[in-house]
């Protein structure tokens, strides 16, 4: 089947857009793990933002805070900015997009689901909903070998 000039995903156009959604959404995730970095040495941080979602938490959210995320406060605290950092700082050198974009969406996802982003109508209006997951979701499935990446993978 042949490809209309500027189609998704062919042409030289669309390789420079997802490299230029790549590096913003990079940025994006640079700029949320520079802003937990204190994180690093008080994990209350992260335990107090969590008291607060679980207050008005749906039941299956409650149950996964206070089943996961609490335990692992300790842990979560520090894995989350060093995924934030790790995984824009991916994304803006062009290392292993597909993978750095697969692994935050699931990330985000999972901090929207801890926060009961999915239960709200304002999650539709969410700057850091749905078009981060979208632009995550199209840098996991489209986002191999991009001009001025350091991987092409």
């Amino acid at each position: 089947m042949a490809q209309l000039k500027g189609q998704a995903g062919g042409g030289r156009g669309a390789a420079i857009g997802f490299r230029l959604l790549a590096l913003l959404v990079g940025i994006y995730f640079v700029s949320n793990g520079v802003q937990k970095s204190a994180w690093f040495t008080d994990s209350s941080l992260l335990a107090e933002r969590l008291n607060a979602w679980v207050q008005n938490a749906a039941p299956g959210v409650r149950w996964y805070i206070e089943t996961v995320a609490r335990p692992g406060v300790p842990l979560f605290a520090r894995l989350l900015p060093l995924v934030e950092l790790s995984t824009g700082a991916a994304l803006i050198l062009g290392f292993w997009t597909r993978l750095a974009a697969a692994l935050a969406f699931l990330m985000v996802v999972n901090l929207h689901f801890a926060r009961g982003s999915f239960y709200e109508w304002a999650f539709l209006i969410d700057g850091a909903g749905l078009p981060v997951l979208g632009s995550l979701l199209a840098l996991a499935l489209g986002g191999s070998r991009l001009p001025l990446s350091v991987s092409k993978s």
